[in-house]
């Protein structure tokens, strides 16, 4: 892929009074319309919400990152737009971090489905029975491997399980990303996507398997299963 960012770019200037993006003079709302600043008569939060979101925007933006691809930026500038706008209503200001994070996965559900993808048909039964482990024990890609599976996981790079997780489907991916990687308890992920615990359990169990067996199809096709692949 191109055109990735990170968020040392200065993906946002946050301002006294405003964030707006950096690369861009100003920026326009979803439909268009010119997005107003507070005016200087609102009590002075800005400064405290400047903090807050310079000190999670790295965190923000890898998440979003996981979530939607190569649209994180926009995500997340939408997503700290709608957070200023309603700091003045977060009663404990320690919850602030958890707080924007729900805001970015909730922007992240809303681009998913602005762009109307169909969801994608995943075989259960398949799915439930493949095991990674057992998998590269019988085909021993790499016979003279004292710890054959990690080996295995080392020829991944950072871009592949990012382009592997962008390519699952989001009921599984988010769960995956926001427990695993992000380090939320599933009864936050449950509660925050409005999804019941055992649903929840269900879909990380198979989230985990999917992408597992999605790893191995990974390294067959670009030719990972063999000694020094990625040396």
């Amino acid at each position: 892929m191109s055109g990735r960012r990170s968020p040392g770019t200065a993906v946002l200037h946050i301002e006294a009074n405003a964030i707006t993006p950096a690369p861009r003079a100003s920026y326009k709302g979803r439909y268009g319309a010119p997005i107003d600043s507070p005016s200087a008569d609102k009590p002075p939060i800005a400064g405290d919400f400047r903090t807050l979101a310079e000190q999670e925007l790295p965190r923000l933006y890898r998440l979003a990152r996981r979530l939607v691809g190569d649209d994180a930026e926009d995500v997340v500038q939408e997503a700290l737009l709608k957070a200023f706008r309603s700091y003045d209503r977060l009663d404990d200001r320690a919850a602030g971090p958890a707080w924007l994070g729900t805001i970015v996965v909730n922007c992240c559900r809303d681009h998913g489905r602005a762009r109307a993808r169909r969801p994608q048909e995943v075989e259960l039964d398949e799915v439930d029975e493949f095991s990674l482990y057992r998998k590269i024990a019988d085909e021993d890609p790499f016979p003279y491997s004292d710890s054959l599976h990690l080996d295995f996981l080392h020829q991944f790079g950072v871009e592949d399980v990012r382009d592997l997780l962008s390519e699952m489907p989001e009921m599984y991916r988010e769960p995956l990303v926001l427990v695993y990687s992000e380090g939320y308890h599933v009864k936050e992920v449950a509660y925050s996507l409005q999804v019941p615990l055992g649903t929840m359990l269900a879909r990380l169990h198979r989230g985990r398997k999917l992408f597992e067996r999605r790893l191995w199809e990974y390294a067959e096709q670009h030719d990972l299963l063999k000694e020094g692949a990625r040396a």
